[in-house]
């Protein structure tokens, strides 16, 4: 079929002939039509499949993906991205077959290494004893793609194979984008930070970076990208993070506290240095109001969080805490919901999807000045302060307890809306779609 008559199809199949259904957004190359291009985006998928179009591959490694649920930010952003995207592209994803510290895999998998679907992705889950390089190169030359999708840049199996059988020709050089994750930030180079320094040095002199797409989840992290890695990262592009579609019907349960009852506040993330758990216990040593402190998440580092109990041993009585395990998921907004203030002292985060899911459930924040989320107070949904001043969290926290129930729900109502703007956003969409699309050096 010659350009013309393909068309005069693609209107016809569009929208019974009209010419200007075709010309609204963006640009597609169409497989069937050498040097030739004409615009396609905006297509119903059964339209483009009726023309022989297909959805790019992105074929994407991430260490854990659903049902995972304990790593936390990462197997969110993916899920989120391909729930925005998965009509658009089709993701292939490579991940472990269980969960963060889990020693064996899902049940559902039933001894099975093939492709599923789950949601809009289909999925590969790898055992360990598959893991090596070799197979690693063979899943990435087997499975057709327009896009490498690497979602780390220490992890060493599902970052550093895939770049090693690029590098030594066992796997096409197709385009790659690698997103750090934040692992560029100061604080968490300075976590491990001789052996992040010789993996750095190694991974440069081996020429893995060579020919990359880096994606940076905001300005502030593309400068840490352009900082670690030097004049060789010279195409980063900057999309941030998918927030989670929630209804916009949806209502959380919260039971405004009583007067005399403790404030209640969380900590919902990994426990591990990085998320500065044992700054937080240290910050309620300083509070005078009486607050009840419940800490969720996995227990990343065992000796880290023997550091913490140490610290909860010591707290005065108007203080008491309780570990309550791992939250699924699905459960994340509701356990939020239920309390005061959600208090998370990290040393840094290029999203922070616990931040963002606070807010979505009406629960005000208390963070660091080292996220994306920035001058919360003049928006009346929490407060972002620096590392250097543990004596303003406290006053914040005691502030909160002095609060009366009216000005609790106002701050929860604007937490609400400050939300459901964010998620309205049509640009963080269309830069991630832009970040699959655009050619390599635009």
């Amino acid at each position: 079929m010659g350009a013309p008559q393909l068309r005069r199809k693609c209107r016809s199949l569009l929208s019974g002939g009209d010419p200007a259904a075709c010309a609204k957004t963006g640009a597609e190359a169409c497989p069937t039509m050498a040097g030739h291009r004409f615009d396609t985006c905006g297509m119903d998928r059964s339209v483009k499949s009726r023309l022989g179009f297909s959805r790019p591959v992105v074929l994407t490694f991430v260490r854990y993906y659903l049902p995972g649920y304990k790593s936390g930010g990462p197997v969110r952003t993916i899920a989120n991205l391909v729930a925005a995207l998965g009509d658009e592209l089709d993701f292939r994803i490579v991940t472990s077959d269980r969960d963060a510290t889990d020693t064996m895999p899902y049940p559902h998998l039933d001894g099975r290494s093939e492709w599923l679907d789950v949601r809009k992705a289909k999925v590969l889950y790898l055992s360990p004893s598959q893991m090596k390089l070799r197979n690693i190169a063979r899943i990435i030359g087997e499975v057709p793609h327009e896009t490498l999708y690497l979602n780390s840049f220490f992890d060493p199996i599902f970052t550093l194979k895939p770049l090693l059988a690029r590098r030594l020709g066992l796997a096409p050089r197709n385009r790659c984008i690698v997103a750090p994750r934040g692992e560029f930030s100061p604080a968490a180079l300075d976590l491990k930070a001789a052996k992040k320094r010789v993996f750095l040095a190694v991974s440069r002199g081996a020429g893995l970076y060579r020919d990359l797409i880096w994606q940076a989840s905001s300005e502030h992290e593309a400068g840490d990208i352009g900082r670690t890695i030097g004049g060789i990262a010279s195409d980063i592009r900057v999309s941030a993070n998918l927030s989670a579609q929630v209804d916009g019907k949806s209502e959380f349960p919260h039971r405004p506290r009583e007067q005399g009852e403790p404030l209640r506040i969380c900590f919902l993330s990994r426990i591990s240095p990085m998320k500065n758990l044992d700054f937080a216990l240290e910050v309620l040593r300083k509070v005078r109001a009486s607050v009840r402190f419940d800490i969720y998440g996995l227990v990343d580092d065992q000796d880290y969080w023997k550091i913490c109990q140490n610290i909860s041993s010591i707290l005065p009585n108007n203080i008491s805490t309780s570990y309550l395990g791992i939250v699924d998921h699905e459960d994340v907004l509701a356990t939020l919901s239920r309390y005061d203030l959600f208090f998370l002292p990290t040393r840094g985060e290029n999203y922070g999807h616990a931040i963002i899911e606070s807010l979505a459930a009406g629960t005000p924040v208390l963070i660091t000045d080292s996220t994306p989320w920035r001058d919360l107070s003049n928006k009346g949904i929490g407060w972002d302060l620096p590392l250097d001043d543990g004596k303003a969290f406290a006053h914040c926290i005691d502030y909160v307890s002095a609060l009366s129930q009216e000005e609790c729900k106002r701050s929860r109502d604007l937490a609400v809306a400050f939300f459901r703007e964010h998620q309205k956003s049509l640009k963080t969409i269309a830069d991630n779609r832009a970040l699959f699309t655009r050619p390599t050096g635009r």
